[in-house]
């Protein structure tokens, strides 16, 4: 029996020439994914080809082009693959029940769930990838990066319902940015001791950081700690300056400008 009666005849919406409609091709499927993996990381997408892939995958290449015709539908499929399950982890959380946890259990629950992603080896191979070869992709762009800030920016919203959308957009961004250059450094290198001391750090920054902004837990009346920041430079270097009408004053130590405190 061919694959051939294994596979759909309807058109892939992904890098697939056909899909598979039954267990064994999905499988195969999957393992020639995971191969490609292995091949893009060992050599690069570049030097990598269809024939090294299935060497890897343990199919012959006219199987693997039953599936894919091309080293470029095999690596779009990886894409697809990869955002599946980035989009499934964002989906899956919990928001309401992590942000009432103490600061440190709610980034160490988020922190996990990214390391478990990142131990399927397209989605390791993915990231990598994009940060050092990111011309290959065809469906992956800055705007994933940009969810995962909106992501992280909801959260912290629930947790401290007073930050407004300046302060949400800047904390939550520099926590991504940071986050994916150790994560980066974390995948690249092929000690696990040293990944899973890397992944500890990424806990212990982002803790630190995001302390004075939603250190407090959230109860039932939202009594949560508030941080002003300058609307003018966004300086966090203020002072008190009196009130006006009954609403507090503060003056930026950095570029000298005073303003009235406002939430939202």
């Amino acid at each position: 029996m061919t694959d051939d009666s294994y596979l759909s005849t309807n058109k892939s919406t992904d890098g697939l020439r056909r899909q598979p409609s039954q267990k064994r091709g999905k499988d195969r499927v999957e393992k020639i994914l995971e191969a490609a993996a292995a091949v893009f990381d060992e050599v690069g997408y570049e030097a990598a080809t269809t024939h090294q892939i299935a060497a890897k995958a343990g199919t012959a290449v006219g199987s693997l082009y039953q599936f894919f015709p091309d080293k470029a539908s095999i690596f779009n499929t990886m894409e697809l693959r990869h955002t599946e399950r980035v989009k499934a982890l964002w989906s899956q959380t919990d928001v309401l029940a992590i942000v009432s946890l103490p600061l440190r259990q709610m980034i160490n629950l988020l922190v996990k769930a990214i390391s478990q992603l990142f131990e399927h080896p397209v989605s390791r191979v993915m990231f990598i990838q994009f940060y050092t070869n990111r011309q290959v992709f065809q469906s992956i762009d800055e705007s994933m990066t940009q969810e995962a800030i909106n992501f992280l920016a909801d959260i912290l919203r629930h947790r401290n319902p007073l930050l407004n959308d300046l302060q949400l957009s800047l904390l939550s961004e520099v926590c991504v940015h940071s986050s994916n250059a150790v994560i980066l450094s974390a995948l690249r290198n092929p000690d696990l001791l040293r990944r899973q001391m890397l992944a500890q750090e990424i806990e212990d920054l982002l803790v630190a950081y995001l302390e004075p902004y939603v250190g407090a837990a959230v109860d039932k009346q939202h009594n949560v700690m508030k941080v002003m920041i300058c609307p003018h430079c966004y300086s966090k270097q203020l002072s008190k300056n009196g009130q006006r009408r009954g609403k507090q004053c503060y003056l930026c130590k950095n570029c000298g400008k005073q303003f009235v405190e406002t939430i939202g």
